[in-house]
């Protein structure tokens, strides 16, 4: 009862279905496209006449919200196969160290966190 799978079957079927899927949407959109070519207009795709130069100057804390949003959307993506594998780690007996280890993960972001909010990176003024 290890953790690790007996053969590579899984994997193998798993990358199998993730190519096929992927070739199978790119047959899929070569096929439904439309075929219309059109010389481009003075509008981007929303039909919103554009002004001004495309390399305007950005607040930077457009910038700071993204990177903090993609942030902590990985720590929730991180947190939810350690919740599950969990109870596997704790019957060989590394229960205590994942959940130490886990508290220490979560430690550094509410501390990244505090410090984000104490530089008033969220602050939109």
């Amino acid at each position: 009862m290890g953790l690790v799978p007996d053969g590579l079957g899984p994997v193998v079927v798993q990358l199998i279905l993730a190519v096929g899927f992927a070739a199978l949407i790119l047959t899929l959109a070569l096929l439904i496209s439309p075929r219309k070519r059109s010389k481009p207009h003075d509008t981007f795709e929303c039909g919103v006449p554009y002004f001004g130069d495309a390399r305007g100057i950005f607040n930077i804390k457009f910038y700071l919200v993204a990177v903090l949003f993609i942030l902590f959307d990985i720590e929730a993506v991180f947190l939810y196969p350690w919740a599950v594998s969990l109870g596997k780690f704790n019957e060989v007996g590394l229960g205590t160290f994942l959940m130490i280890e886990m508290f220490v993960f979560i430690f550094i972001l509410v501390v990244g966190l505090y410090y984000v909010w104490k530089k008033g990176a969220l602050e939109w003024d």
